[in-house]
């Protein structure tokens, strides 16, 4: 802004005079800045309750369409301590038998204690294999039924051993508190057991396992064609193989075998943790408490939105109430001006068409009855309504209790009608409540299709309208600016002529004076 040095002459408030005289431009300007200011207002509140229903639409709501998400069930095992079991898709309820046999267990070998030639020092990751008695060749590892050639080097550390191994397909790691080699098959199963091979009179290699704590009975049979002696069970210190198992269980008087200790069998999830000695029983039942309180947390959700919404719709006039301007904010302190603002933005809803539509359309659909295998129900059915106009609290009218919820004061002196009806009917339920869910979530699916020119995707609102109409205000009010600038600059510069008009008098009249003497 330029600066301006005016009324020197004329000893005019010259800004003051022209302020007035472009106020009614000014205010005009003003107007369009403060309904731009509520529609913005509007737009964040429309994206925050937007926010609120989409995340209604997408999750609680779109659960409730599917009827899987009905079939809970509740299975428990007579002997927990021996087997885990859950109900899967398909299981049907009643009591099943069920008896361990067999784990499935990994193979193991346990190397025998190892000590280092010539020295009482102790073995870690980095002594060489020479000082194990090793000079070098060639082991074959066989997993899961194919083999495989190790070459070992005398210079080779005990680490670069473990990872050759390793690298093979068994856990290897030596223990340097029990200095001993312990080697795993990775995953149970007999197809995943894992030995050492030695081939007929190859004692070398077998010496070299024996070396290194790896050779077994087994292997000194390989090796010598022969069982061992008593003789060389004194020389020799044999490392311990445990050969990995399949699992066996039976269920229902079937036998069913596998690699690992986790069967799936007719919807039932059954994890084996102990061998037993008797028939144990599986008892499915319908899970009474998850299917409720699924359709509570629907219900809770489905009424915090509604409650929203409603006290929105309902919010208290702001008449006389408009946002304000620089200058008035400037009279204002900080708090007051933040309650003037919330006091608009809290009414920036009210009485709002399209609430109105998304509010009506969510409870209509609510309100429908479903027919299931010839009957009709509705959420009345089961002990679900609303407390009535006169008798729910503020802005909660559209809200659903259930009959005798603990958690709920309106209703939780009524019959448990839901619970009921989930014992005795759960496909009912079911039923009823996926017709519900989807009448609800088709409403709201149609509302939040995409407009060319009027909203985006899974937006309830006319958001593209609004931005449309708030960029209309940026046009406008730049507009207006440059309006008020050329009228100020107008009238300032009349105001300049006379300025220099009344110099030039002044001038004129101190020339004069001074001829005439004064």
């Amino acid at each position: 802004m330029p600066i301006r040095i005016t009324g020197l002459n004329s000893g005019l408030d010259t800004d003051s005079i022209v302020q007035e005289l472009v106020s009614a431009y000014r205010t005009k300007q003003d107007k369009y800045k403060k309904e731009q200011t509520k529609l913005s207002w509007k737009q964040d509140a429309w994206k925050e309750m937007n926010t609120k229903i989409y995340n209604f639409y997408t999750k609680s709501l779109s659960n409730m369409r599917r009827v899987g998400n009905f079939n809970k069930k509740i299975t428990t095992v007579s002997d927990s301590t021996k087997a885990t079991v859950t109900a899967g898709s398909g299981v049907i309820n009643g009591t099943q038998t069920l008896k361990i046999n067999q784990l499935a267990t990994a193979g193991y070998l346990t190397g025998s204690k190892l000590t280092m030639s010539g020295s009482s020092d102790k073995i870690d990751a980095n002594t060489s294999l020479s000082s194990l008695g090793v000079s070098g060749g060639t082991l074959t590892l066989e997993v899961g039924g194919e083999r495989k050639s190790i070459n070992v080097t005398s210079d080779m550390t005990v680490r670069d051993f473990t990872k050759v191994l390793s690298e093979q397909g068994v856990t290897a790691n030596f223990d340097t508190t029990q200095q001993r080699f312990f080697l795993n098959s990775v995953e149970s199963g007999t197809s995943n057991d894992f030995k050492f091979v030695v081939n007929n009179g190859d004692t070398n290699t077998f010496n070299m396992l024996n070396s290194l704590g790896l050779a077994t009975e087994d292997n000194y049979k390989e090796a010598f064609g022969t069982t061992v002696p008593d003789a060389d069970k004194k020389k020799y210190s044999f490392a311990n193989k445990q050969d990995a198992t399949n699992a066996e269980i039976e269920l229902n008087g079937a036998l069913f075998q596998g690699e690992s200790n986790t069967f799936s069998i007719n919807g039932l999830n059954i994890t084996a943790t102990g061998k037993t000695d008797s028939v144990m029983t599986i008892t499915t039942s319908t899970d009474v408490d998850g299917i409720y309180n699924m359709v509570k947390d629907f219900l809770k959700e489905y009424n915090e939105v509604v409650n929203a919404m409603e006290k929105s719709y309902n919010a208290a006039a702001a008449k006389g109430y408009e946002p304000l301007t620089d200058d008035e904010k400037a009279e204002l302190s900080d708090k007051e001006v933040e309650q003037w603002e919330q006091k608009i933005k809290d009414s920036i809803l009210r009485r709002d068409d399209t609430l109105r539509s998304v509010l009506n359309g969510m409870s209509t659909n609510m309100s429908k009855t479903f027919e299931v295998n010839g009957k009709k129900y509705s959420l009345s059915s089961f002990g679900i309504k609303t407390a009535g106009y006169f008798s729910s609290a503020e802005n909660e009218s559209y809200a659903y209790h259930i009959d005798n919820d603990p958690d709920d004061s309106v209703s939780s002196a009524n019959e448990d009608k839901l619970r009921k009806m989930i014992e005795e009917d759960p496909d009912a339920v079911a039923s009823f409540f996926t017709q519900l869910a989807t009448s609800v979530y088709d409403d709201l699916h149609e509302k939040m299709t995409a407009s060319p020119t009027l909203s985006s995707a899974y937006k309830v609102y006319n958001d593209k309208q609004m931005q449309s109409e708030y960029d209309e205000y940026t046009k406008t009010i730049k507009k207006w600016e440059e309006k008020l600038k050329d009228m100020e600059d107008a009238y300032y510069k009349k105001f300049s002529a006379m300025e220099t008009a009344l110099a030039k008098l002044q001038s004129q009249t101190n020339s004069l004076s001074s001829l005439l003497g004064g």
